[in-house]
């Protein structure tokens, strides 16, 4: 079986910044576990499968090298520009899709500069009583702990706490917070810049349970905590910054109801043909993103 394959950097600053995501456009809906050996195989935080359905159009799915996700901005990203790279998308189209998540809104905006938008569920932070052994292990007070229904676990660490530098706590990480930890804190001194503008925070997330031990630049989290900063702040937008060892990030702004657009860029770093053998077909192992 020849598929088409792409890798994308997304959300980054430059070329090879950012965070990269394997998409592969499926002829047929293929079956879940050779999805994910093929995207251990790949060894990319995440590797997005498209299929277009003949009824209900383009369904996605996400898989790390250890299992498969609900939500991923960063390969949503990818795949919207994959799509536009082998037209079929256009330049200043949109479209939707089906996804575990529900129905996802995608806008290719520029080919020239890698740009597009996507819309994902935002907010919905719930107050959580802080795990004693949290300040302990970052080595800092911890001004907030939120849950979410992505479960991720979000913590505010102050503004002075060196966040870029820290060394990651993955391998030291504990229940709840192994499947997504998320540190963020207000940018302060010289604010980095993305698309002509500051920004407005910063975060690192962390996901050893998801195979994970740092994302680089990660669109669901953004999504997540750009609702809350955006009220803070007085804005209806805000510029969420990921200071990640592979930094990116990208302009969040309020959507319909419950959701977040996220716009960034993205570069095309290689593209082919994929020999991966036969992957069968399993229509019902796609039911998952179809309206029942």
């Amino acid at each position: 079986m020849t598929l088409q394959v792409a890798l994308v950097q997304a959300f980054g600053a430059e070329p090879m910044g950012g965070n990269g995501a394997a998409v592969v456009r499926l002829l047929q809906p293929v079956a879940t576990d050779w999805m994910q050996r093929l995207a251990a195989c790949l060894k990319q935080s995440e590797t997005a499968f498209l299929w277009r359905d003949p009824r209900q159009g383009w369904c996605l799915r996400w898989f790390t090298p250890t299992c498969e996700v609900p939500l991923c901005g960063h390969a949503t990203l990818a795949a919207t520009l994959a799509l536009l790279h082998w037209g079929d998308l256009r330049e200043g189209e949109g479209c939707g899709l089906a996804s575990r998540t529900g129905q996802l809104e995608v806008h290719a905006l520029s080919a020239a500069e890698g740009m597009a938008s996507l819309q994902l569920p935002g907010g919905g932070l719930q107050d959580l009583d802080l795990p004693e052994r949290l300040p302990q292990l970052l080595g800092c007070e911890v001004l907030g702990y939120w849950g979410s229904a992505l479960g991720y676990r979000v913590a505010l660490v102050p503004d002075a706490f060196p966040l870029e530098s820290m060394a990651s706590p993955a391998s030291r990480l504990e229940g709840q917070d192994r499947q997504g930890l998320v540190l963020m804190q207000a940018c302060h001194g010289s604010p980095p810049k993305l698309m002509g503008r500051q920004a407005d925070y910063q975060l690192r997330f962390f996901a050893p349970g998801l195979g994970i031990e740092e994302d680089p630049v990660t669109g669901s989290a953004h999504a997540l905590v750009a609702p809350w900063w955006m009220q803070r702040i007085g804005r209806p937008s805000v510029l969420g910054w990921q200071c990640s060892p592979w930094r990116g990030g990208m302009l969040c702004e309020h959507a319909q109801a419950g959701h977040v657009r996220l716009t960034g860029k993205g570069h095309l770093l290689w593209h082919g043909q994929l020999e991966a053998g036969d992957g069968g077909c399993d229509p019902g192992g796609w039911g998952v993103c179809l309206p029942r």
